[in-house]
């Protein structure tokens, strides 16, 4: 039988440990912490930065690509039910080319979200 010892810990301590331990008695959740870190330390070497999140910049650009696809993507349908000779009603296509439009001026993507709104027949 190994050897057993007592540690004393704060309250808020053992609440956290509670909360996130799942099925793992007490032991055996500080164990798989300890070795978690202690493996992170020896592994990690300090030359190499692995970026595991994005940035705000990554974000805007990755928004920005979205919209410019979502963009394409409603492109290519209108033309293709205008083509197949499905014409829809005038102001309905008026709005939806002021609201691509929209889409096209950065300045006014900025601090506001757009909804394109399609009504089929």
């Amino acid at each position: 039988m190994p050897d057993k010892r007592m540690l004393i810990v704060p309250a808020e301590l053992v609440r956290k440990i509670d909360e996130n331990r799942g099925d793992l008695s007490y032991a055996e959740f500080l164990e798989f912490l300890i070795d978690g870190q202690l493996e992170e330390k020896t592994t990690k070497a300090p030359a190499i930065d692995t970026k595991n999140f994005a940035t705000k910049d990554e974000i805007r650009s990755f928004e920005e690509d979205i919209k410019k696809l979502l963009k394409s993507f409603l492109d290519f349908f209108v033309g293709y039910g205008l083509e197949l000779g499905k014409e829809s009603p005038s102001n309905e296509f008026e709005e939806l080319t002021a609201k691509l439009k929209e889409l096209d001026d950065d300045k006014a993507l900025e601090g506001k979200k757009g909804e394109a709104k399609i009504k089929w027949k």
